[in-house]
């Protein structure tokens, strides 16, 4: 097999050629190396390596699961890899090497995955690209001069540039969903508690509003992958109610006639750029030639209270895992250390109050059923990812700009994704459309708590009647 066919496939196709004896785990591995090699220069996607270790692996202890041999990165954010350094995008870091595989990648790995490095990620996950002081910013295959979005764009960039099929991410505010908005691929910000941490994690997964799953580029290997890693853990204080069926057999099961409502309302009232709208009712008029009931319709929300219900609850919570993080280190971070961004979220969040966070957390409580009753009348909600095209480097970069000026950036351009964390809905982007500068567009669609299923069935169906696979960016060959 050649190199070029390597990057055809899927996760699920490679392991299929594992299995079937037309192709070795350590060829697999080996292509994917030579992708690495070819292209990483120009994204900055993977920034630690773990050659040698996969190479071993590789020989004989993968295993057994649908993925078996195929070649995996992780997110360098939180997750433990033994045998890996962990830098959480930022220079205020013990640079140990972690000793031990947490949960989720024990199920990576069941799941036969191959681990040969981390991606690119910003400090500490804040920001919607990945651009830091410590690891630099990461390109987009599509064109290098712009974002991969964030907090996942490492692994976004690595996905679409074929040298994996499929990556680890993690979402706290929209960081599987605008990364995959961005590099033209699948994202799908699982439910609340679906995919389990482990207990190290209970209190460092931004107060709940974090999940961890891939970005791919086929809707089945993010559904098989969700199969792998999302059953409860027996002492979990917030167990998810288990599937009735794997998520790999929703993706090929029609999705029935669907009640859907579409939008383009932003929480700050503004109007979204003109080409993003144009693709938001494209969609929606598929959606109606797919025999789905589609009407316009927002959450009819205060957005302006849930944002600062939120901003209390994850400020407070941030400011504590900073401490933790100071005494774990023995210090405090010098100046240096720590962005203009984090220092100010940092700071700020020590100055909230016990009684405003908890009345946060109380007022998000409620308004999440406001935005649930609204799905009692509906089974999906579309909305684009971003509100604007895909921005350039540079345009929303912590460590040049006024934290001020980041925020105002941000807000503009990506409105729609946060209140789902919020919420803890699944919510999916899918690469329905592109720009005409040829930059993807991402539609999101979000359903009911738990509700994975439909979604997945909704994917599958669009995959199907409006393929994507075959497109490639300029970063492929």
């Amino acid at each position: 097999m050649s190199f070029a066919q390597y990057a055809d496939y899927d996760g699920l196709g490679l392991a299929e050629l594992v299995r079937n004896k037309d192709v070795s785990p350590a060829e697999l591995l080996e292509a994917a190396i030579e992708r690495a090699e070819r292209h990483n220069g120009k994204l900055n996607a993977i920034v630690t390596k773990a050659y040698d270790q996969a190479r071993a692996a590789a020989k004989g202890s993968l295993g057994d699961g649908p993925f078996k041999g195929v070649p995996f990165l992780i997110k360098d954010l939180g997750l433990e890899v033994q045998g890996l350094p962990r830098s959480d995008g930022t220079h205020f870091n013990a640079n140990k090497v972690d000793t031990y595989d947490g949960l989720l990648v024990q199920r990576y790995k069941a799941a036969g995955v191959n681990i040969f490095g981390k991606t690119n990620t910003p400090e500490f996950g804040i920001t919607g690209t990945t651009e830091s002081a410590r690891l630099g910013p990461c390109r987009n295959p599509w064109n290098t001069e712009h974002i991969t979005g964030g907090s996942s764009g490492g692994s976004a960039s690595a996905v679409a540039a074929g040298i994996v099929p499929l990556a680890n991410a993690s979402d706290g505010l929209g960081s599987i969903r605008i990364p995959a908005a961005c590099c033209g691929l699948v994202g799908m910000k699982v439910t609340q508690y679906r995919v389990p941490h482990g207990p190290e994690h209970d209190t460092q997964i931004g107060h709940g509003y974090a999940v961890h799953h891939v970005v791919s580029r086929t809707v089945r290997d993010s559904a098989a992958m969700l199969d792998c890693v999302d059953m409860p853990e027996a002492d979990s204080p917030y167990p998810m109610p288990p599937k009735t069926r794997p998520y790999a057999l929703e993706v090929a099961t029609a999705p029935g006639r669907l009640r859907i409502a579409f939008t383009d309302e932003t929480p700050s009232g503004k109007p979204i750029d003109p080409e993003i709208a144009a693709a938001l009712r494209k969609t929606a008029k598929q959606l109606e030639a797919l025999g789905h009931h589609v009407e316009e319709r927002g959450l009819g929300i205060n957005y302006r209270k849930l944002y600062a219900a939120s901003t209390a609850v994850l400020g407070a919570n941030f400011a504590q895992s900073m401490r933790e993080r100071v005494a774990r280190m023995g210090r405090e971070p010098s100046p240096d250390e720590l962005e203009a961004l984090t220092w100010r979220n940092w700071k700020g969040g020590e100055k909230i109050s016990g009684a405003d966070a908890m009345r946060g957390w109380q007022t998000l409580k409620a308004m999440t059923r406001e935005i649930f009753r609204v799905f009692t009348s509906i089974d999906v909600l579309l909305t684009p990812v971003l509100s604007t095209p895909v921005p350039k480097v540079g345009f929303i970069d912590p460590v040049r700009l006024d934290p001020r000026e980041v925020d105002h950036r941000q807000a503009q351009t990506f409105g729609f994704t946060p209140p789902f964390n919020m919420t803890g809905q699944p919510s999916l982007s899918l690469p329905l459309a592109h720009s005409a500068s040829g930059l993807p567009i991402g539609m999101m669609f979000t359903a009911k708590w738990g509700d994975e299923a439909t979604l997945y069935r909704l994917a599958g169906q669009l995959e199907q009647a409006h393929p994507w696979i075959g497109r490639k960016p300029g970063v492929w060959n």
